[in-house]
């Protein structure tokens, strides 16, 4: 019997979804290599970098990332900035690692949160929750002693399911029980 076993329903919307993803990553597949396309693969590593880091309520634009990825200097919060730079270093060495490896994991996440928190590469010692705008709980994290069982567990069923579940939605559900956990 499986240990591990996160909640998700695949429904026929989904699948739809997953097809037209799939299908558009196949067309680009077919360039061979994007490294004959420096310029767009620069662009879509700003984008990316800038969307992940303003879901963290970062303030800094395309544009700044852009400049400070080119070593531009960037007039910001400093805290935006070290966000932006670390994801950088992550970004850069985050396909040399396999993220069903916890020292691997633990890596990334130690570039990322670098001089921004404490507890960088390591996980988390503290509760944590979501609290909206008139003070109501609105998620409460899983409790901190928790967290190596559950990430363990998680990195397992994972590292099982590489082969079986199509990519997209194996990433896709790792991804929502990491934020959970």
């Amino acid at each position: 019997m499986e240990k591990y076993l996160p909640p998700y329903v695949i429904t026929n919307e989904i699948l739809c979804y997953v097809s037209s993803i799939m299908e558009k990553i196949g067309k680009v597949s077919t360039f061979d290599n994007l490294s004959r396309f420096p310029i767009l693969r620069k662009q879509n590593r700003i984008k990316s970098i800038q969307s992940s880091c303003a879901i963290e309520a970062n303030s800094l634009t395309i544009e700044q990332v852009e400049d400070v990825i080119n070593g531009i200097t960037v007039i910001g919060p400093s805290k935006d900035i070290s966000e932006i730079k670390n994801a950088i270093k992550a970004y850069e060495i985050a396909f040399d690692k396999n993220p069903f490896l916890e020292k691997d994991l633990k890596y990334i996440h130690s570039l990322m949160t670098k001089g921004l928190i404490e507890t960088s590469g390591e996980y988390r010692i503290t509760g944590e929750g979501v609290i909206d705008n008139n003070g109501n709980l609105i998620f409460l994290a899983p409790p901190k002693e928790m967290v190596p069982i559950l990430m363990s567990n998680l990195i397992n069923w994972g590292k099982n399911k590489f082969n079986i579940i199509n990519p997209l939605i194996l990433s896709s559900i790792f991804h929502y029980e990491f934020v959970f956990i």
